[in-house]
């Protein structure tokens, strides 16, 4: 079974450069307070490096499927 995280943006990508407006809607979020499940791995691990001071990363244990997307709010 592969490791799962959830992502929730947290602070708003205005004023941020480019490449990190691009991440963050990369990993599928939309907006603050917004969630998404993925697969945990070194391509996503560094792609939230890039964003690290707009997101915030917990571990899934189990359960729901990484392609689905949970929208908190």
């Amino acid at each position: 079974m592969t490791q799962t995280v959830r992502i929730t943006q947290r602070r708003s990508v205005a004023g941020s450069s480019p490449n990190q407006r691009e991440t963050v809607r990369s990993l599928g979020l939309r907006g603050i307070g917004k969630s998404v499940e993925r697969e945990d791995g070194p391509v996503l691990r560094g792609m939230v490096k890039v964003v690290s001071h707009l997101v915030e990363v917990e571990e899934v244990s189990g359960g729901k499927s990484a392609a689905k997307d949970d929208q908190d709010g």
